[in-house]
């Protein structure tokens, strides 16, 4: 599904690669998904400038020729371990969503919280997370503006 509101096979059958191990070489990355169907594109980033430039991001997509090859090797491979590390693995379409709720909850236990009793998938509604934020912020000026009072008070 993108963000327009419209399904894209394209995007459901193209798998999101987190948590690699900079050992992990693109060789490697396509002998272990290549089992569970034809990959079509394989996007291996790497940092492009700055002092790791050339280094590997820790992250990369694989695109399947179907969505279900996609689906198979995202059930059989999340939490798989390589060089010790367990993989992440999503539909590409999953991980803009996933990845905007982490980002914004950082340190925010409120939506941290939210996030778990959102929805049977684990997911939030936008407006969801935009309350549970919203509620951070005001619980955050809250405590600041106390916190100010109490500092002029003790002087």
């Amino acid at each position: 599904m993108d963000y327009n509101g419209f399904s894209d096979e394209k995007s459901e059958s193209r798998l999101y690669i987190g948590n690699l191990d900079l050992r992990i070489t693109e060789a490697a990355l396509i002998k272990m998904f290549s089992p569970y169907g034809k990959i079509v594109s394989e996007d291996f980033l790497w940092h492009t400038r700055g002092p790791k430039r050339g280094e590997p991001r820790g992250f990369a997509f694989i695109q399947y020729s179907t969505k279900e090859e996609a689906r198979l090797a995202k059930e059989k491979m999340h939490g798989r371990l390589a060089c010790g590390r367990p993989l992440v693995v999503r539909l590409a379409s999953e991980k803009y969503m996933v990845e905007s709720a982490e980002n914004s909850s950082k340190g925010v236990g409120e939506v941290n919280k939210a996030i778990g009793a959102g929805s049977s998938t684990g997911q939030m509604s936008r407006s969801a997370r935009i309350a549970a934020i919203k509620n951070k912020l005001k619980a955050l000026e809250e405590e600041g503006s106390s916190a100010k009072k109490q500092k002029h008070a003790d002087n």
